[in-house]
């Protein structure tokens, strides 16, 4: 067996079999197979696709390629994943939800890249909070307390990273075997038995299309199956923000907002919708809508609030910050947006708010990376006080600027009046 052939194999079409898909992998990941010997394997996939079992072996593949973590003495541990977003602080507000309702949680998450955010850039953003755990610290504090959040500390599907890292710069992104067994081989190498997938979908998801999204979470579906880990998903709209709050502080201060019972509409029936079925995966309930009134009564009695407390000070976070979130720092200059045409103030309803804009501009402020080594500035970002659907009144302030520059403030005002779109009438009617 040799790479050339299955590259050819590939080129023409045909199915690899498990061996000649482990060969790869192992080869390419000791250094063995060359760069671009791998991107003219990932080329053919790309062009040719893989079927389900082709999907599978890849994932497991890549599972096998570094550490995995066993989390078996914890019983049933469902993981949430989510493909992307912008405003996507849900991780914060669900995880302590499950945990106060007795379902563990053992979540390894990212930070952020590009204009997307990461939970672990987010939880950094509270002094002190500690997000580098060896395996069993992390094992030992859900045993205590039923939660840990931390990075990807462990050295898991190391053979994704170089993958993922190649179809950056062989314009190979967008192929779903390729995302659907990158996702998985990391979910399953974090050692979950179960896990709940956020599909997320539009012109801030990766997925642009629901068609799309749907077609890439059906995928990742069948692997878990055939991995015999239970999975199920949810298709999530990515058109505009979710929430009311894009940047690392300031999602932050949502999410504690959020477990005081002030939820906005878009995220609470996210969370929801995703707890639900961890709930059910857990073996808790059956009836979705009963699993969202638990949820629901562990906001208002207070307890998913506690359990973030907990959380945040088992892991060295000084929780006073959660108790007073008044106590974050805050941007140098906050400006106040107000939507002008030709000098004049405008009014109307707000028809589009694109996402993927707003999340660029949180990353020009400060708030996001472009490359892996950019220090995040935690207290810039974008506060959007008016999104799709709502109406605007003349002088009205649709959003405010959190910055620490003053000239990156200015511009960003500037930026944002042409990213919020106004139609006349209600685009319902």
């Amino acid at each position: 067996m040799n790479i050339q052939e299955i590259i050819a194999k590939k080129r023409d079409n045909k199915k690899l079999l498990k061996k000649e898909i482990d060969f790869f992998i192992q080869g390419y990941t000791k250094g063995e197979i060359a760069d671009y010997q791998a991107s003219a394997l990932i080329m053919a996939i790309y062009i040719n696709g893989m079927d389900e079992k082709e999907i599978t072996d890849l994932t497991l593949a890549m599972v096998e390629s570094g550490d995995k973590l066993n989390l078996s003495e914890l019983g049933n541990v469902v993981d949430k994943h989510s493909t992307g977003g912008v405003g996507d602080k849900v991780t914060l507000i669900l995880a302590p939800i499950i945990a106060s309702l007795g379902i563990p949680v053992a979540k390894m998450s990212g930070r952020g890249l590009g204009y997307t955010g990461g939970t672990i850039d987010k939880l950094e953003s509270i002094p002190g909070y500690n997000t580098n755990l060896s395996e069993q610290e992390f094992i030992n504090n859900v045993k205590k307390i039923g939660i840990s959040l931390i990075g990807q500390t462990l050295n898991l599907a190391p053979a994704d990273k170089k993958i993922y890292a190649l179809r950056d710069t062989t314009s190979t992104t967008e192929s779903i075997p390729l995302i659907a067994s990158s996702i998985m081989s990391k979910k399953i190498a974090a050692g979950a038995n179960k896990i709940v997938l956020d599909v997320t979908y539009g012109s801030g998801a990766f997925m642009k299309t629901k068609e799309k999204a749907t077609e890439l979470a059906n995928t990742m579906k069948k692997i878990g199956e055939l991995a015999k880990i239970e999975t199920a998903y949810v298709l999530t709209p990515m058109d505009e923000p979710l929430g009311r709050n894009v940047g690392n502080t300031l999602e932050v201060i949502e999410a504690v907002e959020a477990l005081k019972g002030n939820i906005a509409d878009d995220v609470k029936e996210v969370v929801l919708e995703l707890g639900s079925y961890m709930i059910k995966l857990a073996g808790k309930g059956n009836n979705l809508e009963n699993n969202k009134n638990m949820m629901l009564d562990n906001i208002y009695n207070g307890k998913a609030l506690e359990k973030l407390k907990e959380l945040v000070k088992n892991q060295n976070g000084d929780v006073t910050f959660i108790e007073n979130t008044d106590k974050f720092k805050k941007a140098e200059f906050i400006y106040p947006v107000i939507l002008t045409k030709d000098g004049k103030e405008v009014e109307g309803i707000i028809s589009e708010l694109r996402a993927d804009e707003i999340g660029k501009l949180s990353v020009f402020l400060g708030a996001g990376r472009i490359k892996k080594e950019d220090k995040i500035e935690e207290e810039v970002g974008i506060q959007l006080n008016k999104k799709v659907g709502e109406r605007v009144n003349k002088g009205e302030v649709v959003a405010c600027i959190h910055a620490n520059n003053k000239e990156k403030a200015e511009i960003a005002v500037e930026k944002l009046k042409n990213i919020y779109k106004l139609v006349d009438k209600n685009i319902n009617t």
